[in-house]
């Protein structure tokens, strides 16, 4: 993923470091795509798989941040090559809340399975912001890998549907828990399943800043999108 470095030994640590970031990536990408699987199927098993894998996914986090405290430590980088670390530990630090994300998506299908009243939801309707934010996500980690600055602008602006399909969603629960007062506590837990894949959007997001911000080195968060297509060029 970097540049070649004068120092090889630099190199092949920071290859390192990469790799297992997008270990990390491939895994909570399994963990929301289960949690998907879950929502759409009313799975309690494939709930339980989502929930299992929370401890590699924290294991695994914990072991990236200590690699590059120890890289920054021995190495006392500088300039670009100490915005790629930095970027690795934040990027690190957002797939670790997805995969929370996953998880509390399982929890809450569980809750909703256990309440029985699964069926008489519009959890379907989910399943287009889900399958946006899993996407999105994917290219996230695509774009990191080769650091490419193109592709994480049209990330950018793609967070923006799976914001909309969010607001959407909330107004048609709304309308179920007003029709059938019965409703409103699954509804609330959909309302919870709904903001957590919104957030998945959210952070596949945060990784894209980051690829900016190693390439340019411009922090470009909460700037409008004229701002952030300039500084790429």
């Amino acid at each position: 993923m970097p540049d070649k470095h004068l120092s090889t030994q630099f190199d092949s640590e920071l290859n390192t470091v990469s790799s297992r970031v997008m270990e990390l990536g491939g895994l909570v990408e399994s963990q929301i795509r289960l949690a998907i699987y879950a929502l759409s199927q009313f799975s309690t098993e494939s709930a339980d798989q989502v929930i299992e894998a929370e401890t590699r996914v924290n294991a695994m986090e914990i072991d990236i941040d200590r690699e590059l405290s120890s890289i920054i430590a021995r190495r006392q980088p500088t300039a670009r090559d100490l915005r790629l670390l930095i970027a690795i530990s934040k990027t690190t630090a957002n797939l670790e809340r997805v995969g929370d994300e996953a998880v509390k998506i399982a929890r809450m299908v569980k809750s909703i399975i256990e309440s029985g009243a699964a069926r008489a939801l519009p959890s379907s309707d989910l399943r287009v912001a889900a399958e946006l934010a899993s996407g999105l996500l994917r290219k996230a980690l695509d774009a990191f890998a080769r650091l490419d600055t193109a592709a994480a602008v049209s990330i950018l602006k793609e967070d923006d549907q799976i914001d909309q399909e969010f607001d959407g969603f909330v107004r048609k629960l709304i309308t179920y828990m007003m029709e059938d007062p019965r409703t409103i506590s699954s509804s609330l837990d959909l309302l919870f399943v709904a903001k957590a894949i919104e957030r998945v959007g959210d952070h596949a997001k945060n990784i894209a800043e980051f690829i900016i911000y190693i390439v340019k080195g411009a922090d470009i968060r909460h700037s409008p999108m004229e701002q952030i297509e300039s500084a790429v060029k």
